[in-house]
């Protein structure tokens, strides 16, 4: 009878709905279900890459990633989903580059559009002259030697011989080495002269006052990689001729083929548009909402904008997609925090962070910056600028997140000298030790969107990726598509970003914050340039 009864029980415990069962599940856990088991992050990532493609700022492809990624935050359940604005310039996109020598043989060459340039208004040719011009002492040498021609701006760069493997995850030892405190010092400080960045604009006077009909960059890097980088996009001051990069190889061939007295002769035709109807740049912000409307919020951000070559797959679609997937893990999993998390994907990045540092302006803090200075001259004085002077979320953004490098998994975060914040984080990447992410490093580090929350005294940190190919081949390249993303490290990526939101959100007290800086120190007279201008 015993057997029987017992018999009995285990049948009807075994046919109990699940949802009469009481099953405990950790939030952790909970997480790493939706951020592994349900994914949504590549879906995300391929279409911003495959189909909506290169996305500069003010650009088409821009405009579309913002509207599809403000519909995905709705669909998720997220609320005060909106874009907003800030300063930036013209819109400008590239229909068609098709670049040939003509002489002294017929060869295609590989080349990129360089943003906002126009475009040649049909076919263009012209013999090819190497005109260095690296200052306005340059322009003498040149007079009267420039019309009808495509001028090669710089000498080209010697080949150089690779020491590193293309393709790279950080070893150990590799790791142990980005784990230090970087004392304040003046090591890194050199004076900053604005007339750098207005250079561009005289040179590309010269040029056509003198009768060249366009211009040409090299490109950085070997193997036929070319960028398309310029930082003329203001309205009023962009360039008045069509203007590419080429190909460092065939840059190089053009190069002693002009030296040798070959004659090269280019055939250039660049569809180029201009759009001035909307001068606005727009970050996309959305929410999750807390349980306590006093106890402030977190964030997460990653720049949505990129480069016209490639499709802006490593920089920055992974990071954005990350983003967008930890917003997705957070709702699906069903977990309420106390504080509220904001999600933010910024445009203009690529420009000097512009859309952070906007948002910063209009939000968390400003400084007495020349309202006349833009793009890089703007990223520049920024952090030298004083007083601070904190705004309405001052207090209330407790943490901000960034993730910019790539698609990468996450083996750690730089704590910004933030000694008080290293215990905690340490803790916070417990669970996720098996995954590979296990170090916090007191090091800070530049270059992206956390920047201008760190210089005004919010907790504000960037995540420690593996390289991959990122810095080696993809970055700004032609090449950056959705083929060199890593799904299973995007996925643990995002199940971390996840998980530290809801830590950040959830903890007692908000993150310690280090002094808020009431003068300049040796550090903050030289910040590291954007990544752009690398």
């Amino acid at each position: 009878m015993r057997r029987t009864v017992l018999a009995l029980t285990a049948a009807l415990l075994a046919s109990a709905p699940i949802a009469a069962q009481t099953i405990q599940t950790s939030p952790t856990d909970r997480v790493i279900d939706q951020g592994t088991n349900h994914s949504e992050v590549m879906r995300i990532a391929q279409y911003l890459t495959d189909v909506i493609g290169a996305r500069l700022t003010n650009s088409p492809g821009i405009r579309k990633a913002e509207d599809w990624t403000q519909a995905k935050f709705r669909e998720w359940g997220l609320v005060n989903v909106h874009k907003e604005g800030f300063e930036f310039g013209r819109g400008w996109s590239n229909e068609k580059l098709a670049v040939r020598m003509v002489a002294p043989r017929p060869l295609q060459l590989v080349a990129a559009p360089l943003p906002w340039t126009p475009g040649t208004n049909g076919a263009i040719t012209g013999e090819v002259i190497l005109a260095p011009l690296a200052d306005e002492a340059a322009f003498a040498q040149y007079k009267g030697k420039l019309k009808g021609k495509v001028v090669l701006l710089t000498e080209p760069r010697e080949l150089e011989e690779a020491t590193e493997a293309p393709f790279k995850r950080w070893s150990v030892e590799e790791m142990a080495k980005r784990d230090f405190y970087d004392l304040p010092n003046g090591d890194g400080e050199r004076p900053f002269n604005p007339a750098r960045y207005t250079f561009a604009g005289k040179r590309d006077a010269f040029l056509k006052a003198e009768g060249a009909i366009g211009y040409a960059i090299m490109s950085s890097r070997n193997g036929k990689l070319v960028h398309g980088q310029n930082s003329q996009f203001q309205v009023g001051q962009s360039g008045a001729l069509p203007g590419i990069e080429i190909a460092a190889e065939d840059y190089r061939r053009l190069a002693r083929l002009a030296k040798m007295g070959a004659k090269p002769t280019l055939e250039i035709d660049a569809v180029n548009r201009f759009d001035d109807s909307d001068t606005k740049g727009y970050n996309i912000l959305a929410d999750i909402p807390g349980t306590d409307p006093k106890a402030g919020y977190v964030m997460a951000g990653a720049h949505l904008d990129s480069w016209a070559m490639g499709d802006g797959a490593a920089d920055n679609a992974a990071g954005s997609a990350m983003v967008m997937e930890a917003a997705r893990i957070i709702r699906a999993s069903g977990i309420k925090t106390k504080r509220a998390i904001r999600f933010a994907l910024w445009a203009g990045e690529e420009q000097g962070l512009l859309g952070s540092m906007a948002y910063v302006e209009a939000h968390v803090a400003k400084r007495p910056v020349d309202p006349s200075a833009a793009g890089i001259v703007r990223y520049m004085t920024w952090s030298r600028a004083f007083p601070i002077t904190p705004g309405p979320d001052h207090g209330k953004l407790a943490a901000y997140f960034n993730l910019d490098n790539g698609s990468g998994k996450i083996r750690g975060i730089y704590a910004q000298g933030n000694t008080a914040v290293m215990p905690i984080f340490e803790q916070w990447f417990t669970p996720f030790h098996t995954m590979g992410a296990t170090q916090v490093s007191a090091r800070r580090t530049g270059s992206t969107d956390h920047v201008f929350f760190d210089a005004v005294g919010i907790p504000a940190f960037q995540f420690i990726q593996d390289p991959l190919d990122y810095g080696s081949m993809v970055h700004h390249t032609d090449v950056d598509t959705f083929d060199h993303l890593k799904a299973d490290d995007m996925r643990q990526g995002a199940t971390i970003l996840a998980a530290f939101l809801i830590n950040a959100a959830n903890s007692d007290q908000p993150l310690p914050r280090a002094p808020l800086a009431t003068a300049p120190t040796p550090a903050d007279q030289f910040y590291p340039f954007p990544e752009s201008a690398h």
